[in-house]
């Protein structure tokens, strides 16, 4: 027998396939034309279980266990497994040698009446991993030549179980990432919201772009003023889209260093520059089979323009220090409050990148082209932010403060509207409990003396007489008297004349929220 060839062999067998389940049935061939085997299975003791737990196994006949589901043990066998002292052993299952109990345990998993084998404890540096099992049948005893054999192969055998486990452990840590992500995901759709407030007046246009080209993989350009809820679009976008399962990644390209992009969009190679102790994956990477959302996208310089186009055109991306192109599955969504044709005509924004994002552009109108959703949009800041305040009392409007917001311009939009109530907010809270929110640092044109006297036949603007309008404010005003109540002798419905029902459906229509209660304070 050449030793040296049965190491060879057997090692090229046992690291031949990365299956273990595969290598180890490729060994079982291998060995049985130097020894009486059937049988051929990795396991692993399990303390704190009390059990043995088959990570692997090849058999030339039915196996009744099913794999990878621990065997308990006795207490016998649980006794000798925690004091064996890792040598090689040699037993079988009608003996009384002190591992005959253990024997005919996994016998009786296995499906077999009786059986003899060799046990082959595996260690790397001393640690010791598992066990290697040899069974044949009782008539076919192993010898001392057989278990020589198998202590050739001790160090292939624990490298490949050593493999097959850390395997094992990064993909359970790999599903748990996936599981975390996808909770983080929902979680950040939550906090951010899916209610688009607004949708049914003044973005309704907006809207029903939204709803034609979520379905679509073609880019998309959101255009308007900072401020005017973007990044809001963008999400409403991705949460309707087929790829609303995997990630929605956020870049503001105005945030990021000139020297830093590329390292932020595309990722960098481990050794690329000084400091790049490791790999790390951009961004379009990480919006793999999702969305990328480049947010001002006009601050872009020229040189990172170019890279851009590239993976636009091509779907690859190439890490900084690295030279194998990387195919990307991304859809991606560019917002820009500037005007990105005037910069191309500067010479500042590439032409065929603007034509390139410019497929299916959005433009989302300036809160002072859509006053009408400025009452919904105090009411849903006011609740947001009375809960992020852990208020107990619900906030109260004063009288004509709804009148003045409504007749400020908002040059920032949604956002500086927010900023407004969440500053009233903590203003009211300084003056005391119950003072009414009346917004005065807000200089509505209406009030100044050159904007007194409005033009004939219209008041403070023609928007301002839609019937829409005029009932909506009607309605938040007996709302306010009612202090939210609908319903009732008391409520805003027997105020008005009209069925609760009727009532809630019209303030649905209207874009009001009704279950919480609003209340307008009483004059004087």
């Amino acid at each position: 027998m050449d030793r040296l060839f049965f190491f060879k062999e057997g090692t090229a067998k046992i690291c031949g396939s990365l299956d273990i389940n595969e290598a180890m049935q490729e060994c079982r061939l291998f060995l049985k034309s130097f020894m009486p085997l059937n049988c051929l299975l990795f396991g692993l003791f399990e303390p704190e279980n009390g059990a043995i737990r088959i990570l692997a196994l090849a058999a030339d006949f039915p196996v009744k266990y099913s794999g990878d589901i621990p065997i308990a043990l006795s207490e016998e066998s649980k006794a000798y497994m925690k004091s064996h002292t890792g040598q090689m052993l040699v037993g079988d299952s009608v003996g009384n040698s002190p591992h005959t109990a253990l024997a005919r345990e996994l016998a009786r998993a296995l499906g077999l009446p009786d059986l003899t084998g060799v046990g082959m404890p595996l260690r790397i540096k001393g640690e010791q991993l598992g066990g290697l099992g040899v069974l044949s049948q009782p008539d076919r005893p192993f010898t001392q030549n057989h278990i020589e054999l198998l202590e050739l192969l001790h160090d292939p055998f624990a490298i490949a179980l050593s493999n097959h486990l850390r395997h094992r452990e990064v993909l359970r840590l790999k599903d748990l990432l996936a599981d975390d992500n996808r909770y983080l995901q929902s979680e950040l759709h939550r906090i951010s919201g899916n209610e688009i407030v607004g949708e049914r007046f003044g973005l309704k246009d907006v809207m029903r772009l939204v709803n034609a080209v979520a379905p679509m993989e073609s880019p998309v350009l959101l255009l308007g003023e900072t401020g005017v809820g973007k990044e809001v679009i963008a999400n409403a976008i991705h949460y309707s889209s087929p790829r609303r399962s995997g990630p929605l990644v956020k870049v503001n390209c105005g945030a990021i260093p000139q020297g830093l992009i590329d390292n932020e969009l595309f990722g960098h190679e481990k050794g690329a520059f000084t400091g790049a102790s490791t790999m790390l994956r951009g961004r379009f990477e990480r919006a793999e089979g999702g969305t990328l959302f480049l947010d001002e996208v006009g601050e872009l310089p020229l040189a990172a323009q170019v890279r851009l186009l590239r993976v636009l055109q091509e779907k690859v991306v190439e890490r900084v220090g690295g030279s194998q192109p990387i195919s990307v599955n991304v859809r991606v969504i560019a917002a820009t409050h500037r005007d990105l044709q005037s910069m191309v005509q500067r010479g500042e924004f590439r032409e065929d990148l603007w034509y390139r994002i410019n497929v299916i552009p959005i433009r989302i109108p300036p809160l002072r082209e859509r006053r009408a959703d400025i009452p919904a949009l105090v009411y849903h800041f006011i609740e947001r932010k009375r809960r992020e305040m852990n208020l107990r009392r619900q906030p109260v409007l004063a009288e004509g403060a709804l009148e003045r917001l409504k007749l400020y311009d908002w040059p920032g939009n949604v956002r500086e509207l927010e900023n407004a109530v969440e500053r009233e907010l903590i203003r009211s809270q300084a003056q005391g409990r119950g003072s009414p929110l009346r917004f005065e640092e807000i200089e509505a044109p209406a009030v100044r003396p050159q904007d007194a006297s409005p033009a004939p036949g219209s008041l403070h603007g023609a928007p301002d007489l839609a019937l829409d309008t005029v009932l909506r404010a009607h309605i938040a005003h007996v709302l306010g008297l009612t202090n939210g109540r609908i319903q009732g002798p008391r409520g805003a419905a027997s105020l008005l004349g009209v069925q609760p029902n009727t009532l809630r459906h019209r303030m649905r229509k209207l874009g009001i929220p009704y279950g919480v209660r609003f209340t307008v304070a009483d004059p004087g």
